[in-house]
């Protein structure tokens, strides 16, 4: 049997232009990902319901660092009543990695925070771990764990 050098080179070339196509899509699904949870950050810090409702998954398992677990319509509501407010919120040293349809997300969650009863501010250090899902066309907060620094 003979094999040319171009059917030898073919299947190396298919490998290597495959291999390109799918790390292109994800990277534009770490770029979405990325933006939704800077959205996310971002609707937390002003307790916009409106924004948080639109990003969060309707399965959302929200857990918080004292091991209180919320769905969707009990964190929305507590994250937007008004009994606190962020001073500050940063998601610092943020890592994403797409996986399919789901993108496991990490950062070092820095805030503070005033209660609106008594004016006390407090503040958390946190380590957060979220999984976002490709629902349709757009990532969902799916799931979401603290756990304290």
């Amino acid at each position: 049997m003979n094999i040319s050098r171009r059917q030898l080179a073919l299947p190396v070339l298919a490998v290597g232009i495959l291999g390109v196509v799918p790390a292109t899509h994800a990277g534009a699904d770490e770029d979405d990902v990325k933006k939704n949870v800077e959205a996310f950050r971002a609707a937390q810090f002003a307790s916009d319901a409106k924004t948080l409702e639109r990003l969060c998954a309707p399965e959302l398992s929200y857990s918080h660092s004292d091991g209180r677990i919320e769905d969707k319509a009990t964190f929305v509501a507590n994250a937007t009543n008004g009994k606190s407010k962020f001073i500050s919120l940063a998601y610092d040293d943020l890592s994403i990695r797409v996986v399919g349809p789901a993108a496991i997300v990490r950062f070092h969650w820095r805030g503070e925070s005033e209660s609106a009863a008594d004016g006390k501010k407090s503040s958390t250090n946190l380590h957060i771990l979220m999984n976002w899902q490709k629902q349709g066309a757009d990532w969902k907060l799916l799931s979401r764990a603290s756990t304290k620094l």
